[in-house]
Protein backbone atom coordinates (compact mmCIF):
# COMPACT_ATOMS: atom_id res chain seq x y z
CA UNK A 1 0.00 0.00 0.00
CA UNK A 2 1.52 3.30 -1.07
CA UNK A 3 1.92 5.90 1.64
CA UNK A 4 1.12 9.50 0.80
CA UNK A 5 0.53 12.09 3.47
CA UNK A 6 0.18 15.85 3.47
CA UNK A 7 2.87 17.51 5.57
CA UNK A 8 1.98 20.63 7.55
CA UNK A 9 4.95 22.95 8.11
CA UNK A 10 5.22 24.42 11.57
CA UNK A 11 4.89 28.19 11.92
CA UNK A 12 8.13 30.10 12.52
CA UNK A 13 8.54 33.11 14.80
CA UNK A 14 11.65 35.28 15.01
CA UNK A 15 12.94 37.21 18.02
CA UNK A 16 10.07 36.31 20.35
CA UNK A 17 10.17 37.66 23.90
CA UNK A 18 8.52 36.14 26.98
CA UNK A 19 5.43 38.34 26.81
CA UNK A 20 4.78 37.54 23.14
CA UNK A 21 5.33 33.83 23.74
CA UNK A 22 2.94 33.68 26.69
CA UNK A 23 0.24 35.84 25.12
CA UNK A 24 0.30 34.92 21.42
CA UNK A 25 1.87 31.47 21.11
CA UNK A 26 1.53 29.47 24.32
CA UNK A 27 -2.30 29.52 24.64
CA UNK A 28 -2.74 27.87 21.22
CA UNK A 29 -1.09 24.65 22.52
CA UNK A 30 0.55 23.97 19.17
CA UNK A 31 4.24 23.47 18.32
CA UNK A 32 6.17 26.34 16.76
CA UNK A 33 9.78 27.03 15.73
CA UNK A 34 11.47 30.00 17.39
CA UNK A 35 14.41 31.68 15.69
CA UNK A 36 16.74 34.49 16.67
CA UNK A 37 16.68 33.85 20.42
CA UNK A 38 19.74 34.67 22.52
CA UNK A 39 21.03 31.26 23.58
CA UNK A 40 24.38 32.44 24.86
CA UNK A 41 27.87 31.41 23.76
CA UNK A 42 26.98 27.74 23.21
CA UNK A 43 26.05 28.18 19.53
CA UNK A 44 29.62 29.23 18.74
CA UNK A 45 31.59 27.35 21.36
CA UNK A 46 30.13 23.87 21.33
CA UNK A 47 32.40 22.24 18.79
CA UNK A 48 33.43 18.61 19.22
CA UNK A 49 36.86 19.66 20.49
CA UNK A 50 35.46 22.18 22.97
CA UNK A 51 32.79 19.78 24.25
CA UNK A 52 35.37 17.04 24.74
CA UNK A 53 37.78 19.25 26.65
CA UNK A 54 35.22 21.16 28.71
CA UNK A 55 32.85 18.27 29.41
CA UNK A 56 35.72 16.16 30.69
CA UNK A 57 35.96 12.44 31.27
CA UNK A 58 33.00 11.86 33.57
CA UNK A 59 31.18 8.69 32.60
CA UNK A 60 27.83 8.84 30.79
CA UNK A 61 25.34 6.08 30.01
CA UNK A 62 24.53 5.95 26.30
CA UNK A 63 22.38 4.06 23.80
CA UNK A 64 24.30 2.15 21.11
CA UNK A 65 22.50 0.77 18.05
CA UNK A 66 23.65 -1.11 14.96
CA UNK A 67 20.90 0.53 12.90
CA UNK A 68 19.91 4.21 12.53
CA UNK A 69 16.32 3.77 13.75
CA UNK A 70 16.26 3.22 17.50
CA UNK A 71 13.22 1.34 18.76
CA UNK A 72 12.46 1.71 22.47
CA UNK A 73 9.60 -0.81 22.39
CA UNK A 74 11.65 -3.71 21.02
CA UNK A 75 14.94 -2.43 22.48
CA UNK A 76 17.10 -2.77 19.35
CA UNK A 77 20.01 -1.09 21.16
CA UNK A 78 22.30 -1.73 24.09
CA UNK A 79 23.36 0.50 26.96
CA UNK A 80 27.03 1.20 27.42
CA UNK A 81 29.11 3.60 29.49
CA UNK A 82 31.83 5.88 28.09
CA UNK A 83 33.77 8.91 29.29
CA UNK A 84 31.92 12.00 28.06
CA UNK A 85 34.84 13.23 25.95
CA UNK A 86 35.24 9.83 24.26
CA UNK A 87 31.51 9.61 23.63
CA UNK A 88 31.33 13.05 21.95
CA UNK A 89 34.23 12.21 19.64
CA UNK A 90 32.71 8.85 18.68
CA UNK A 91 29.21 10.27 18.18
CA UNK A 92 30.57 12.81 15.69
CA UNK A 93 32.12 10.08 13.51
CA UNK A 94 30.45 8.43 10.53
CA UNK A 95 32.51 5.26 11.00
CA UNK A 96 34.44 4.09 14.03
CA UNK A 97 37.78 2.48 14.69
CA UNK A 98 36.73 1.81 18.30
CA UNK A 99 33.24 0.40 18.69
CA UNK A 100 30.97 -1.97 20.65
CA UNK A 101 28.92 -3.65 17.87
CA UNK A 102 30.01 -2.44 14.43
CA UNK A 103 31.94 0.29 12.66
CA UNK A 104 28.64 1.92 11.65
CA UNK A 105 26.98 1.89 15.07
CA UNK A 106 24.98 4.93 16.20
CA UNK A 107 25.17 6.69 19.55
CA UNK A 108 22.61 8.61 21.57
CA UNK A 109 22.94 10.39 24.89
CA UNK A 110 19.97 11.36 26.99
CA UNK A 111 21.68 12.80 30.06
CA UNK A 112 20.60 11.60 33.49
CA UNK A 113 20.65 12.84 37.06
CA UNK A 114 23.32 11.71 39.52
CA UNK A 115 20.97 8.94 40.68
CA UNK A 116 18.42 8.46 37.87
CA UNK A 117 15.98 6.84 40.31
CA UNK A 118 15.82 10.01 42.43
CA UNK A 119 17.42 12.89 40.52
CA UNK A 120 16.34 14.67 37.34
CA UNK A 121 18.74 15.68 34.58
CA UNK A 122 20.04 19.21 35.10
CA UNK A 123 23.00 20.39 33.02
CA UNK A 124 23.84 23.01 35.63
CA UNK A 125 24.55 20.15 38.06
CA UNK A 126 25.90 17.41 35.77
CA UNK A 127 27.84 19.70 33.38
CA UNK A 128 28.31 23.03 35.21
CA UNK A 129 31.09 24.33 32.95
CA UNK A 130 29.09 23.68 29.79
CA UNK A 131 25.86 24.98 31.30
CA UNK A 132 27.54 28.37 31.76
CA UNK A 133 27.58 28.69 27.95
CA UNK A 134 23.85 28.30 27.39
CA UNK A 135 21.12 30.79 28.11
CA UNK A 136 17.77 29.05 28.41
CA UNK A 137 14.82 31.17 27.18
CA UNK A 138 12.85 32.32 30.23
CA UNK A 139 9.40 31.37 28.98
CA UNK A 140 8.32 29.88 32.31
CA UNK A 141 8.74 30.72 35.98
CA UNK A 142 11.78 29.38 37.86
CA UNK A 143 9.65 27.31 40.23
CA UNK A 144 8.12 25.51 37.22
CA UNK A 145 11.50 24.20 36.01
CA UNK A 146 11.70 20.40 35.93
CA UNK A 147 14.78 19.33 33.97
CA UNK A 148 17.37 20.26 31.35
CA UNK A 149 18.53 17.32 29.30
CA UNK A 150 21.54 16.95 27.00
CA UNK A 151 20.60 15.14 23.77
CA UNK A 152 23.56 14.28 21.59
CA UNK A 153 23.09 12.12 18.49
CA UNK A 154 25.17 10.47 15.81
CA UNK A 155 24.46 11.67 12.27
CA UNK A 156 21.47 9.85 10.78
CA UNK A 157 20.05 8.69 14.10
CA UNK A 158 16.25 8.48 14.30
CA UNK A 159 14.43 8.29 17.64
CA UNK A 160 11.08 6.62 18.25
CA UNK A 161 7.81 8.56 18.22
CA UNK A 162 6.61 9.39 21.74
CA UNK A 163 4.90 12.05 23.84
CA UNK A 164 5.92 13.81 27.06
CA UNK A 165 3.58 14.96 29.82
CA UNK A 166 5.25 18.34 30.30
CA UNK A 167 5.75 21.29 27.98
CA UNK A 168 9.28 21.59 26.69
CA UNK A 169 11.69 23.55 24.53
CA UNK A 170 14.01 21.59 22.25
CA UNK A 171 17.05 23.83 21.80
CA UNK A 172 19.10 22.78 18.76
CA UNK A 173 22.52 24.17 19.66
CA UNK A 174 24.54 22.62 16.82
CA UNK A 175 23.75 20.48 13.79
CA UNK A 176 20.42 19.94 12.03
CA UNK A 177 17.46 17.91 13.19
CA UNK A 178 14.27 17.00 11.34
CA UNK A 179 11.27 16.69 13.64
CA UNK A 180 7.96 15.07 12.72
CA UNK A 181 5.05 15.69 15.08
CA UNK A 182 1.49 14.42 15.52
CA UNK A 183 -1.38 15.99 17.42
CA UNK A 184 -2.62 14.38 20.66
CA UNK A 185 -6.02 14.13 18.93
CA UNK A 186 -4.48 11.69 16.43
CA UNK A 187 -3.44 9.19 19.11
CA UNK A 188 -6.01 6.63 17.81
CA UNK A 189 -4.00 6.32 14.59
CA UNK A 190 -0.52 5.92 16.08
CA UNK A 191 -0.73 2.36 17.47
CA UNK A 192 0.46 3.22 20.95
CA UNK A 193 2.35 1.07 23.40
CA UNK A 194 2.40 3.22 26.51
CA UNK A 195 3.74 6.64 25.53
CA UNK A 196 5.37 5.33 22.32
CA UNK A 197 4.13 4.58 18.81
CA UNK A 198 4.76 1.15 17.33
CA UNK A 199 5.21 2.80 13.92
CA UNK A 200 8.97 3.21 13.84
CA UNK A 201 9.46 4.36 10.25
CA UNK A 202 7.14 7.36 9.95
CA UNK A 203 8.41 8.13 6.42
CA UNK A 204 7.68 4.68 4.99
CA UNK A 205 5.23 3.00 7.37
CA UNK A 206 3.92 -0.52 6.88
CA UNK A 207 0.28 0.35 6.14
CA UNK A 208 -0.68 -3.31 5.92
CA UNK A 209 0.28 -3.64 9.58
CA UNK A 210 -0.70 -0.08 10.57
CA UNK A 211 -3.53 0.93 8.18
CA UNK A 212 -4.91 3.75 10.37
CA UNK A 213 -1.56 5.54 10.48
CA UNK A 214 -2.31 7.24 7.15
CA UNK A 215 -5.06 9.25 8.89
CA UNK A 216 -2.63 10.95 11.29
CA UNK A 217 -1.85 14.57 10.38
CA UNK A 218 1.89 15.03 9.97
CA UNK A 219 3.56 18.24 11.12
CA UNK A 220 7.23 18.78 10.33
CA UNK A 221 10.12 21.19 10.75
CA UNK A 222 13.87 21.28 10.17
CA UNK A 223 15.78 22.73 13.09
CA UNK A 224 19.01 24.50 12.24
CA UNK A 225 21.70 25.41 14.78
CA UNK A 226 20.30 28.07 17.09
CA UNK A 227 16.63 27.17 16.51
CA UNK A 228 14.25 26.32 19.34
CA UNK A 229 11.17 24.10 19.00
CA UNK A 230 8.31 24.51 21.45
CA UNK A 231 6.64 21.12 21.95
CA UNK A 232 3.46 21.29 24.04
CA UNK A 233 2.72 18.39 26.36
CA UNK A 234 1.14 15.32 24.75
CA UNK A 235 2.28 16.19 21.21
CA UNK A 236 3.97 13.16 19.64
CA UNK A 237 7.39 13.75 18.10
CA UNK A 238 9.96 11.78 16.12
CA UNK A 239 13.45 13.16 15.43
CA UNK A 240 16.14 12.49 12.84
CA UNK A 241 19.64 13.94 13.30
CA UNK A 242 20.55 15.02 9.78
CA UNK A 243 24.03 15.83 11.07
CA UNK A 244 25.90 15.28 14.32
CA UNK A 245 24.14 17.57 16.72
CA UNK A 246 23.89 18.77 20.27
CA UNK A 247 20.58 19.76 21.77
CA UNK A 248 19.16 20.63 25.16
CA UNK A 249 15.59 19.80 26.14
CA UNK A 250 14.11 21.97 28.88
CA UNK A 251 10.96 20.67 30.57
CA UNK A 252 8.71 22.57 32.95
CA UNK A 253 5.62 21.78 35.02
CA UNK A 254 2.83 23.77 33.44
CA UNK A 255 0.17 22.06 35.59
CA UNK A 256 -0.09 22.30 39.40
CA UNK A 257 2.56 20.09 41.07
CA UNK A 258 -0.02 17.66 42.51
CA UNK A 259 -0.93 16.49 39.00
CA UNK A 260 2.48 14.86 38.49
CA UNK A 261 3.86 11.56 39.73
CA UNK A 262 6.36 12.41 42.48
CA UNK A 263 8.55 9.42 41.50
CA UNK A 264 8.95 10.62 37.91
CA UNK A 265 12.54 11.68 37.19
CA UNK A 266 12.28 11.48 33.38
CA UNK A 267 9.16 13.59 32.92
CA UNK A 268 7.32 10.88 31.01
CA UNK A 269 4.96 9.30 33.56
CA UNK A 270 1.30 10.04 32.96
CA UNK A 271 -0.44 12.34 35.47
CA UNK A 272 -1.56 10.42 38.54
CA UNK A 273 -5.26 10.90 37.76
CA UNK A 274 -4.74 9.53 34.24
CA UNK A 275 -2.90 6.49 35.61
CA UNK A 276 -5.73 5.78 38.06
CA UNK A 277 -8.32 6.12 35.29
CA UNK A 278 -6.47 3.60 33.11
CA UNK A 279 -6.29 1.13 36.00
CA UNK A 280 -10.05 1.48 36.56
CA UNK A 281 -10.66 0.96 32.83
CA UNK A 282 -8.54 -2.19 32.85
CA UNK A 283 -10.64 -3.56 35.71
CA UNK A 284 -13.85 -2.69 33.85
CA UNK A 285 -12.64 -4.48 30.72
CA UNK A 286 -11.71 -7.50 32.83
CA UNK A 287 -15.24 -7.53 34.21
CA UNK A 288 -16.73 -7.38 30.70
CA UNK A 289 -14.93 -10.64 29.89
CA UNK A 290 -17.46 -12.41 32.11
CA UNK A 291 -20.17 -11.70 29.53
CA UNK A 292 -20.91 -13.62 26.29
CA UNK A 293 -19.43 -12.00 23.18
CA UNK A 294 -22.68 -10.39 21.97
CA UNK A 295 -23.27 -8.70 25.35
CA UNK A 296 -19.61 -7.81 25.83
CA UNK A 297 -19.58 -6.03 22.46
CA UNK A 298 -22.83 -4.16 23.21
CA UNK A 299 -21.80 -2.86 26.63
CA UNK A 300 -18.29 -2.01 25.46
CA UNK A 301 -19.76 0.21 22.75
CA UNK A 302 -22.01 1.87 25.35
CA UNK A 303 -18.93 2.55 27.49
CA UNK A 304 -17.14 4.16 24.54
CA UNK A 305 -20.13 6.40 23.87
CA UNK A 306 -20.18 7.46 27.53
CA UNK A 307 -16.49 8.26 27.50
CA UNK A 308 -16.91 10.37 24.36
CA UNK A 309 -19.89 12.22 25.83
CA UNK A 310 -18.27 12.86 29.22
CA UNK A 311 -14.57 13.35 28.45
CA UNK A 312 -13.98 14.33 24.82
CA UNK A 313 -13.45 18.04 24.21
CA UNK A 314 -14.48 20.12 21.22
CA UNK A 315 -11.94 22.85 22.07
CA UNK A 316 -9.04 21.15 20.29
CA UNK A 317 -8.49 20.29 16.65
Amino acid sequence: MEYTQTTISLPVYTGVDKETFLQDIYPARKPVVLKGLDLGACTNRWTVDYMSKTGGSQEVKIHVSEVPQMDFINKNFIYRTLPFDTFVERAAEDRHTDYFISKDEKYYLRSLGEDPRKDVADISKQFPQLSADIQIPEFFEKEQFFSSVFRISSPGLQLWTHYDVMDNLLIQVTGRKRVVLYSPRDAPYLYLSGDKSEVLDVDNPDLTKYPLFSRARRYECLLEAGDVLFIPALWFHNTVAEAFGIGVNVFWKHLPPEFYDKTDTYGNKDPTAASRAVQILDRALKTLEELPEEYRDFYARRMVLRIKAKAYSSNFE
